[in-house]
């Protein structure tokens, strides 16, 4: 059972041991959609104030709901992100409604990225980018805290060599 910590409670005898994202990529992605939607509540209520009424300016409430509902929706999506290693694959699982599960065997990885854009190096975060040669299963593992990253680029690389040179 996932716990608030983004860390399973204990490993199970067989069952790989999941690991969840940090809770910075969900305060990341819930101050964006505060951002952006709040400015356009505040541009609609001044528009619609100003060419069609005060009463149509009541519409600017529209975007305030889909906060709300995008606040609850980002954070069932951050709680479905985890991932596990196990000894020839990693395996990533995402998705409320649609659960997806992706394995990536170590010995078909041919690039392991860390990417880093303004908002996430604001934040302290990176992602983890695995390419294959099927590019159907190339795999990202966002909002890593940059020495997670790091170091799961590191095993992975490592792995994926020792693997592949057995082939």
């Amino acid at each position: 059972m996932e716990t608030g910590s983004g860390q399973d409670t204990g490993p199970v005898a067989g069952e790989p041991v999941w690991i969840g994202l940090p809770p910075g990529l969900l305060r990341m992605r819930r101050l964006l959609l505060v951002v952006w939607l709040g400015l356009i509540a505040l541009a609609l209520a001044l528009l619609l104030g100003v060419f069609a009424g005060p009463v149509w300016a009541a519409c600017a409430l529209l975007p305030l709901a889909v906060i709300a509902w995008g606040w609850v929706m980002l954070g069932r999506n951050w709680a479905s992100w985890r991932y596990a290693e196990r000894a020839d694959d990693l395996l990533i699982s995402r998705g409320v409604l649609w659960r997806e599960e992706t394995v990536v065997p170590y010995g078909r990885m041919q690039l392991v990225e860390v990417t880093s854009g303004p908002v996430e190096r604001h934040f302290g975060l990176a992602s983890v980018q695995l390419h294959t040669a099927a590019a159907a299963t190339d795999a990202t593992i966002p909002g890593l805290e940059p020495a997670e990253a790091e170091r799961l680029r590191d095993r992975l690389t490592e792995l994926g060599e020792a693997r592949s040179a057995g082939l």
